[in-house]
């Protein structure tokens, strides 16, 4: 299969860009600099220089494709409204091309705004600044096969530069590893090399659901979080108010945490990677 993916030099796009070509798939990934086409290209994909901005550019490498997998999204949250329009319109663009054939397109959005324990079967939220899973649902409706990829709020492991990191900088800086209230809020996590299978078994066996979890541990508590972030860098895990993570805040109060079940079975996928609080053990996430 000839697999066009956005984000190919991303934390996970980059990951499914790897499973891909060693499951023996031909990738084509898009890159936005000469210093992430090269890598890419080291890697064993082909290459286009462009960016999301670029629509004809992501129309005409759809088109080429046998299926299109989805992962870039600018993650600068000082200006986020901007990066989901920007997303929203990729996706449509790449509907586009995919309108009046068979061609699959998966999608990648998050938890965010689900409620606790939800399954594959719940709604996105509505309410969200991003939109790409019901950009996502416009498509289906023209004909287009489309699905998404939910993504555990920590996609782990050593490298990573999303929200777990941001937690033990907080705690550097602020001298104490903390939590808000009682710390019991729930976050999904997964291991990056297994949510970049969910996206290749989903391509290998049909794009049958709408939705898919990429999802190993379903619900660790941020207190527990907290507690290996503060043991490992030998500082207090207490209680703070919602002042003291700043932008931050919501990210940290936020219960994101569903089930993985319904995404096991119809995959046959068994997760084999570390669980999160597992992998931040690791001297790595601390140097």
């Amino acid at each position: 299969m000839h697999v066009f993916v956005t984000g190919a030099t991303g934390w996970v796009g980059s990951a499914v860009v790897r499973d891909l070509i060693d499951a023996g798939h031909q990738v084509t990934g898009l890159a936005r600099n000469d210093e992430k086409a090269a890598r890419l290209a080291s890697s064993g994909a082909t290459v286009i220089r462009a960016t999301l901005d670029d629509l004809d550019v992501l129309k005409k490498a759809a088109s080429d494709a046998d299926a299109v997998i989805h992962t870039a999204f600018n993650h600068d949250f000082s200006k986020f409204a901007e990066s989901a329009a920007q997303d929203q319109r990729a996706i449509e663009a790449l509907g586009d091309a995919l309108e009046g054939s068979e061609r699959p397109l998966l999608v990648t959005s998050g938890l965010s705004g689900l409620p606790a324990g939800a399954t594959e079967a719940d709604e996105p939220n509505h309410a969200s600044l991003r939109k790409s899973e019901m950009a996502a649902g416009i498509l289906r409706q023209r004909g287009v096969r489309t699905a998404t990829v939910r993504l555990a709020p920590s996609v782990h492991g050593v490298g990573d530069y999303g929200f777990i990191p941001v937690v033990i900088r907080l705690a550097r800086e602020k001298g104490v590893s903390a939590y808000i209230g009682e710390g019991l809020n729930q976050w999904s996590g997964v291991y990056r090399q297994d949510a970049a299978k969910v996206y290749r078994l989903a391509l290998e066996r049909g794009v049958t659901e709408l939705v898919y979890h990429a999802i190993a541990d379903e619900a660790v508590t941020f207190r527990d979080i907290a507690d290996v972030v503060g043991r490992r860098l030998s500082l207090p895990v207490e209680p703070k108010e919602r002042q003291h993570f700043g932008w931050f805040a919501n990210m940290a109060e936020a219960t994101m945490a569903a089930s993985n079940a319904r995404t096991r079975e119809i995959l046959g996928w068994t997760p084999t990677g570390p669980s999160l609080l597992v992998d931040l053990e690791q001297p790595a996430y601390y140097a």
